[in-house]
């Protein structure tokens, strides 16, 4: 699905044609002879549109004559797109292609960074320069690296409640699916720093002649690292949460066994006394009137003093 946007009256809308200063997004499903039409037309490599297909695709920037190509990493919610057992979060390659001051941004999933900037663009005239529209997308895509890191944590500390009352496999499986998440984001924010970093020396926006600009995107630089340094912290807490989780369930069931390991020895004692007095060999009180209670009397005695020295020793 292709759709062009051009600002008319500082608000964005939707237009037929592709124009000077006009914005082309492609969404799913992908119509590749129109893709490739609008490769050929304005001469820009179809390589620079399927990147964005390939979910394993590393964030890069490419500069070919008049044509300036970024491929971005970014977030989104893992509902089912690739495997329900993946990762709750993942993330995917966007492309970003201008030329001509035209804008292509083309993603292998419906997503919300671009979205974002379709719905508020219509406050800003973004196609009154490039630079102002990438780093918007720029900005919006650390905003939700910090929003679903917030999202993975709040998921955590609902499931770690679940632990301390019950657990059960699903729980792990999710816990496990947050880990993965996070593995994703740290590479991908990692690689998105490089990339920015890099393109900030290099002026490749051509920012460093507006004063504006060029403060923007050292603050978007800074909001990506911190969401590196939020990702390594929320690792570290999932880890060392888990191996205390595992540590506790392993003495859970050690107390357990060691409780069920107990009654069965005071269930013994009774049985092997009156194992004992059943046989058909004379025993002691065999004949007497009142041997009956004092077998009874003398199992009471033990059962009670072992469960005395079993709570004293904190067995059971």
């Amino acid at each position: 699905m292709i759709t062009i946007y051009q600002t008319i009256d500082n608000k964005l809308t939707e237009v037929e044609e592709m124009s000077s200063g006009c914005w082309v997004n492609i969404y799913p499903p992908f119509d590749y002879n129109a893709i490739n039409q609008i490769s050929e037309k304005l001469g820009v490599y179809i390589e620079y549109f399927t990147d964005a297909l390939d979910i394993d695709e590393q964030s890069r920037y490419e500069e070919d004559d008049d044509t300036k190509f970024i491929l971005l990493n970014i977030p989104i919610r893992n509902e089912q797109l690739i495997s329900n057992k993946r990762a709750s979060f993942i993330t995917i390659p966007i492309s970003i292609i201008f030329k001509d001051n035209i804008v292509i941004t083309t993603s292998l999933y419906k997503n919300p960074i671009i979205d974002s900037i379709i719905t508020k663009s219509s406050r800003k005239n973004l196609f009154q320069d490039i630079p102002n529209l990438v780093l918007n997308i720029l900005d919006r895509n650390t905003d939700f690296f910090h929003y679903y890191l917030k999202q993975i944590n709040i998921r955590f500390n609902d499931i770690e409640k679940i632990l301390d009352t019950q657990a059960n496999n699903q729980d792990f499986v999710s816990i496990l699916q947050l880990q993965k998440s996070l593995i994703y984001f740290e590479t991908n924010l990692r690689s998105n720093n490089l990339m920015m970093v890099k393109m900030k020396r290099t002026n490749f926006l051509e920012t460093k002649d507006n004063e504006e600009y060029d403060d923007f995107f050292d603050e978007v630089i800074i909001e990506n690292q911190q969401a590196i340094e939020m990702t390594e912290v929320y690792s570290r807490i999932l880890d060392s949460s888990m191996h205390t989780i595992s540590t506790i369930i392993s003495n859970n069931v050690n107390t357990i066994v060691k409780r069920l390991t107990g009654a069965t020895i005071i269930l013994m004692l009774p049985s092997i006394i009156s194992g004992l007095w059943g046989m058909n060999v004379p025993v002691p009180f065999g004949s007497h009137p009142f041997g009956f209670a004092f077998v009874s009397a003398l199992t009471a005695i033990l059962i009670i003093g072992t469960v005395y020295i079993f709570f004293k020793k904190k067995w059971i």
